[in-house]
């Protein structure tokens, strides 16, 4: 009685080790494949030719010509204001520096004769809607202001390039494109290593990248 409960637990190990191997286990890393950067669609004019948006943490200097009583560097608040004598507080967050000064000039001209502004960021930060994020296998990943133009390249440079782990050419770029996000198989490896310029795509405003680790 004994050795047919073995025999039958036998077979019963001998069939499941043969569905095993006929259904082999698909690698947890296995890789996934995604379109081409170079097939994302062009970038619109909107955004091509956008001026710098403030964004909270950034530093501006307001200057108000011949009234130094009225100037100052200041941070924008995490409430997107920032305070000025006279005028009190002022939206700044989305706006562009010279649409920032025109506000504060149409404010002051309560108080001070053709008051002329000028507003120049001296730090950068952004709207978060308008970063670019890196993440992953580069030397400092974090997110970085997005301006007019910027490239792949401009993003690797600012954050000091792929560490010596990146597996550079299986870098993803995940985009959202009509309300949707999506990924796309950028090769940042042929271009930062290789000097492969034809890898260097356009970047928009809200891009991430996430750099994976290779395996050895």
């Amino acid at each position: 009685m004994v050795n047919s409960v073995f025999r039958v637990f036998g077979l019963v190990g001998v069939l499941l080790l043969a569905a095993a191997c006929s259904h082999p286990i698909r690698p947890i890393f296995e890789s996934q494949s995604y379109p081409s950067a170079q097939t994302l669609p062009a970038m619109s004019s909107a955004d091509s030719t956008a001026n710098y948006r403030i964004g909270p943490g950034d530093v501006l200097n307001v200057f108000v010509w011949h009234n130094s009583d009225l100037s100052a560097q200041m941070p924008v608040r995490p409430d997107g204001r920032i305070s000025l004598p006279l005028v009190g507080d002022v939206v700044a967050a989305g706006m562009t520096p010279t649409d920032l000064a025109s506000q504060i000039q149409e404010k002051l001209k309560t108080y001070v004769k053709d008051p002329l502004v000028t507003v120049i960021p001296t730090q950068f930060v952004g709207l978060f809607t308008r970063q670019v994020r890196v993440i992953g296998e580069a030397v400092q990943p974090r997110a970085i202001p997005y301006s007019s133009s910027m490239t792949a390249l401009d993003v690797m440079i600012a954050v000091g390039g792929l560490t010596k782990y990146a597996d550079g050419n299986r870098a993803v770029l995940v985009r959202n494109v009509n309300g949707k996000q999506q990924s796309y198989e950028v090769h940042l490896g042929s271009l930062v290593r290789d000097g492969d310029v034809t890898e260097n795509v356009a970047m928009q405003p809200g891009d991430i990248l996430i750099i994976p680790q290779r395996f050895f």
